[in-house]
């Protein structure tokens, strides 16, 4: 039987929050959040801060967690005189991906529409052996070109369309990436009682788009520890070789040890992976040679850095609508941040 508050995390699996456009997430959080936090407040760019103060804390240091509210989304970028909108993306896509979906225009009013392209009983032999491109889409509304116009503008954020389900031990939805880390993040926040160190816990934005709001938020909040929270690679798929597989979904939560962005401190991996032994939470490692996470500007943008690490859930079809973690390696990672915050104030760092 799962102890995961499920219907939470579908709940923010559905939400949409494109890059730049993460209000209705942020609002929601900051309702779950009022008077369960010390301070709570949202800087200039947009991130949610909710603070708990340590309670032994002779030094002021702190420690920042980060999971990013933003999904990758599109932005509307020219509605033709049929209707037909057209768009460009807000992070990283795979064009095939995008073949017979469904996605929200969220213009004066939600619009519900289509990814369309050309049939492919109207394609030449020559198209048919084509790569796919973004630029070979837009979106149908089915509705006529004035109406159109009346509730899409130019700017207009669109988030894809998928409901969240459960297939065995396992959930499934868009936007895992990274709405299971707000969630991870939210129940950490909740449940965190008498630390040591002040805990920060950044909602970050635009993190699909370049890290940008947790570049902001380490800057101003100069955490002594930094902890990013994010998804990574599972490719324990049909094909994959040992080496390739980076994460296996269900052997635990990934500690990080590096990725494209971020070699994280040893100090902390080390400190990581030893509270996990010691209290039995199931863990696996981490190197991922491409991608990046908020991890790296919360080791950088303060000015005198921080002892950095990530936690990490394994995660299948990543930047597709089919997006799958493990139910147990989710129960993990909180366990381990909560461990790991309860003992950091006490440890000798050196």
């Amino acid at each position: 039987m799962s102890t995961l508050d499920l219907p939470m995390l579908k709940k923010l699996c559905e939400m949409a929050g494109a890059p730049g456009f993460e209000q209705g997430i942020r609002q929601f959080l900051q309702q779950e959040l009022e008077g369960v936090v010390d301070d709570l407040y949202v800087d200039n760019i947009g991130n949610l801060i909710a603070v708990k103060k340590g309670k032994r804390n002779p030094d002021k240091k702190r420690v920042m967690l980060a999971a990013h509210m933003d999904e990758i989304g599109f932005i509307v970028t020219h509605i033709d005189d049929h209707g037909f909108v057209r768009f460009s993306t807000l992070g990283g896509f795979d064009p095939k991906t995008l073949t017979a979906q469904r996605v929200w225009i969220h213009g004066r009013q939600d619009v519900l529409g289509v990814m369309g392209s050309k049939p492919i009983h109207v394609m030449k032999p020559e198209e048919r052996k084509k790569t796919v491109e973004i630029s070979d889409f837009f979106v149908d509304t089915g509705l006529p070109a004035e109406e159109v116009k009346k509730l899409v503008e130019v700017g207009d954020p669109i988030t894809r369309e998928r409901a969240f389900a459960e297939m065995g031990e396992c959930v499934n939805c868009k936007s895992i990436d990274n709405r299971v880390s707000v969630y991870i993040l939210l129940e950490v926040m909740k449940a965190l009682e008498d630390n040591d160190l002040d805990v920060y816990g950044a909602f970050t934005v635009q993190e699909e788009v370049g890290i940008r709001g947790a570049t902001v938020a380490a800057h101003h909040i100069e955490a002594a520890f930094g902890l990013g929270i994010d998804t990574t690679i599972a490719f324990d798929l049909p094909g994959a070789k040992p080496e390739e597989m980076v994460t296996k979904l269900g052997d635990g939560v990934a500690i990080k040890i590096m990725d494209a962005s971020t070699i994280c401190d040893p100090r902390m991996v080390q400190y990581l992976k030893d509270v996990a032994e010691d209290e039995h939470i199931r863990w696996q490692p981490e190197v991922l040679t491409a991608g990046g996470t908020d991890t790296a500007a919360l080791q950088r943008m303060g000015k005198p850095g921080a002892i950095a690490g990530a936690v990490s859930i394994p995660t299948r079809h990543l930047h597709q609508v089919i997006e799958m973690a493990h139910q147990a390696d989710i129960g993990a990672a909180t366990q381990l941040l909560l461990a790991a915050l309860r003992q950091m104030g006490t440890k000798k760092w050196s």
